[in-house]
């Protein structure tokens, strides 16, 4: 049974990563003291790199590529219905290798290696064409 709350689009689409961390923020002093903020993974900054964009919804994606730390920020170029589409987007999760399960009618699949992502910026023109296209 499908468990995620987002419809999606299955897709054998190239795309290219970059981790490209978090911009500074010059905080007031009294806001500074009690402020607090999820910080991204700051080791793979810099890092390029292709993979494949299996699946993708409204508020992400799985990209099949090679893992970088959770919480990585990255920048992600992909085209979605003949347009060129530039995203931001966290790493929520990844597989650092393929794996065998079951599928829904018992058989085994292969789940590729790679990162889910959480768009934190994509067009708005964008997830309204990809909610009308997980809705067809």
């Amino acid at each position: 049974m499908e468990q995620r709350r987002a419809r999606r689009i299955l897709l054998n689409q190239p795309t290219v990563l970059e981790v490209v961390g978090q911009p500074a923020m010059e905080l007031p002093a009294q806001v500074a003291k009690v402020y607090s903020r999820v910080e991204s993974d700051k080791s793979a900054i810099g890092r390029r790199f292709p993979g494949i964009l299996r699946d993708l919804s409204t508020n992400g994606a799985f990209v099949a590529t090679e893992p970088v730390p959770l919480l990585s920020r990255v920048a992600l170029q992909f085209e979605f219905e003949g347009a060129r589409v530039d995203a931001l987007a966290w790493v929520m999760w990844r597989r650092d290798a393929d794996c065998e399960a079951a599928a829904a009618d018992g058989s085994p699949i292969i789940l590729p290696r790679g990162i889910g992502v959480l768009f934190e910026s994509v067009p708005l023109d964008v997830r309204v064409a990809i909610a009308k296209a997980t809705a067809r």
